[in-house]
C-alpha cells in the first residue's frame, strides 16, 4: 500500500498532535509553520476530559506535569479591595492539567519533531486539488503534491481562507477582545489568579510557576481593517480601552507604560468559526481554525481531541478520505458544540458588562464554596 502524505498546516497544538498520530498510522505528514520555530511564552490552557488519554498514550504526560502550572483558582477583587474566593470555576482536578500553552505547543512538537517533516518560515500561497491529490504552492519551498491538507492553523487560518473562502463569511466576532504579556517580576500572590473588573472591562494576573503574567479582555464591537498580526496597534487598542476606570493596580503598577513596553505581547478578537462542514474535497480543517471559543483554556484540549479523531478516521479508511473526513466531523463535532454554548456564561462571569453585573457577579460568588487553599496543593505536587 502507497503510503499517504498529508500536509499540515500549522505546528501548535493540533498540529504536532495529528502529525504524531498520522505517523503512527503510517501516513507520512508534513508540517509547515510560518513562525521561524516554537513560541517561547503563552497563557495557561488546560489539558482535560477526552484529551487526557490522549497525551498519556503520547508519552508526553510526564513532560506536561513537570510544565503545569498549579493555581487553585480564580480570586476577584472588589473596587473596595476586598478579595472573593478562590473560585475553582474551570480549574482542572484529577488527572487534569493546567500548562502554558508554548510549553504545551512545545511537549507535543518534541514527541513528533523527529519523525515528520517540519518547514519553519514558511506557509502555504496557493492550494489547487483535483481527484488525486492537492498541488500546493509555497511562499519559500518549492511546490509539491500531497494526497492531503489539514488546516490547523488557528483562528485567522490560512488554508480556511484559501479553500472555505473569506475570514468575514466564517468567523463571528463575539463582542470581546483579549490580550495577554509577561510582566516578568514574581507574582504578588503565587496561589490564585487575581482578577480586577470595571464594567466591561477586567484585568486578571496570573502566576506561572511563580512568574506574573497579566491577562486583559474587554468588550468592544469588531474593529474595521483588524490586523491580528498588527502589535503596535494592538496595544494602542489595549490602552485606549483601560484609559478610564481606576487602574492603579498594586500587580500592575503604569498599566500604558508596561503595555507600551511589552516585547510578548498578544492580541485578537474572541470569536466563533462557523461552517456547514470542516472539509471541502481533500482539505480540511482541525483546531482553532474549526472550532473556536473558549474562554476557559479548554480550546487546547478540544484541539488535541480533535486531531486525534482525525488521524484515527483517516487510519479507519484511508483509501477514501470523504468517508474518513465525515467521520471526524460526526464523532467531533457534538464535543465542539457543547463547548461553545458556554461562552455567554464564561463572558458574565469573568467581564461584566455593568455595574449591577459586577455586584450580582460577585455576590453570587460569595455563597459558593471556596476552593481549599491546602488540598488543592496537596493534589497537583505544590
Amino acid at each position: 500500500m502507497r503510503q499517504r502524505t498529508v500536509l499540515i498546516s500549522g505546528a501548535g497544538v493540533a498540529g504536532s498532535t495529528l502529525a504524531f498520530w498520522l505517523v503512527r498510522h503510517g501516513f507520512r505528514p508534513t508540517v509547515v509553520e510560518r513562525a521561524q520555530g516554537q513560541r517561547s511564552s503563552g497563557n495557561p490552557v488546560d489539558v482535560r476530559g477526552t484529551a487526557v488519554p490522549v497525551v498519556e498514550r503520547m508519552g508526553v504526560m510526564p513532560h506536561l506535569r513537570a510544565a503545569a502550572t498549579r493555581v487553585p483558582g480564580l480570586t476577584f477583587v472588589t473596587a473596595t479591595g476586598r478579595r472573593i474566593g478562590p473560585l475553582g470555576l474551570g480549574r482542572p482536578s484529577g488527572d487534569a492539567l493546567e500548562v502554558p500553552r508554548a510549553d504545551l505547543a512545545r511537549i507535543l512538537y518534541e514527541a513528533v519533531r523527529d519523525d515528520a517533516e517540519f518547514l519553519f518560515d514558511d506557509t502555504i500561497t496557493a492550494l489547487r486539488q483535483d481527484t488525486d491529490g492537492v498541488d500546493v504552492t509555497f511562499e519559500r519551498a518549492a511546490a509539491r503534491r500531497f494526497d492531503l491538507v489539514i488546516g490547523a492553523d488557528g483562528l485567522h487560518s490560512g488554508v480556511r481562507g484559501l479553500v472555505f473562502g473569506p475570514e468575514a463569511d466564517c468567523v463571528r466576532h463575539l463582542g470581546l477582545y483579549i490580550a495577554t504579556m509577561p510582566l516578568h517580576r514574581t507574582a504578588a500572590d503565587p496561589s490564585a489568579v487575581v482578577m480586577h473588573n470595571i464594567p466591561g472591562r477586567s484585568v486578571a494576573v496570573h502566576p506561572l510557576h511563580g512568574e506574573a503574567g497579566a491577562a486583559f479582555m474587554f468588550r468592544g464591537p469588531a474593529i474595521p481593517g483588524f490586523d491580528h498580526r498588527d502589535a503596535e496597534r494592538h496595544k494602542k487598542i489595549v490602552i485606549a480601552a483601560y484609559r478610564d476606570g481606576d487602574w492603579d493596580l498594586p500587580d500592575l503598577p503604569d498599566l500604558p507604560g508596561r503595555v507600551r513596553a511589552a516585547t510578548d505581547f498578544y492580541f485578537d478578537a474572541i470569536s466563533q468559526v462557523r461552517l456547514p462542514t470542516w472539509s471541502r474535497g481533500r482539505v480540511s480543517l482541525v483546531g482553532d481554525s474549526a472550532t473556536s471559543v473558549s474562554l476557559f483554556g479548554d480550546g487546547s484540549s478540544l484541539a488535541i481531541t480533535g486531531a486525534h479523531a482525525l488521524a484515527d478516521a483517516l487510519a479507519a479508511t484511508p483509501d477514501d478520505h470523504e468517508i474518513a473526513l465525515r467521520a471526524y466531523e460526526k464523532h467531533h463535532r457534538p464535543l465542539v458544540t457543547a463547548r461553545q454554548r458556554g461562552f455567554q456564561l464564561a463572558g458574565a462571569l469573568l467581564v461584566p458588562s455593568t455595574n449591577f453585573g459586577i455586584t450580582a457577579r460577585n455576590l453570587a460568588i460569595g455563597l459558593l464554596p471556596r476552593v481549599p487553599r491546602r488540598k488543592v496543593a496537596s493534589r497537583t505536587g505544590s
